[in-house]
């Protein structure tokens, strides 16, 4: 089965990197789409459904918390697997997402294999 995926970071390089190690974690990719933020991710979703959405927590506009906050409170978006991407040294943002419904977290700097492991029964 081929994931279609949202990727948001408000760096293009990360956004570059997590679709490559999608692809080195073994996921058969069919659509990626790119946002710099959550404002953008949702209007990239109102256009495209995916399977998968990995998302910073730190951005501009609209962060990776709020967005979760957004996508598990609309019908058409709250089954969609959510995986945070971190810098965050604490907790307490990495507690909140998984609270608000995040199906996971990786830290950066990370690796293929963490991606992966985090995908792990969710197709």
């Amino acid at each position: 089965m081929s994931v279609d995926v949202l990727i948001v970071d408000d760096s293009a390089a990360i956004r570059k990197i997590l679709q490559r190690m999608l692809g080195q974690a073994g996921v058969t990719l069919g659509k990626v789409l790119e946002a710099g933020d959550g404002v953008e991710a949702l209007e990239r979703l109102k256009i495209q459904t995916v399977n998968l959405i990995l998302s910073d927590i730190n951005m501009p506009n609209m962060d990776g918390i709020q967005l979760l906050t957004e996508l598990k409170s609309k019908a058409e978006s709250k089954h969609i697997p959510v995986i945070m991407i971190t810098t965050e040294g604490g907790e307490a943002k990495v507690m909140e997402a998984l609270e608000l419904g995040a199906s996971g977290y990786v830290r950066k700097p990370f690796t293929s294999n963490q991606i992966k492991e985090k995908l792990v029964g969710l197709f």
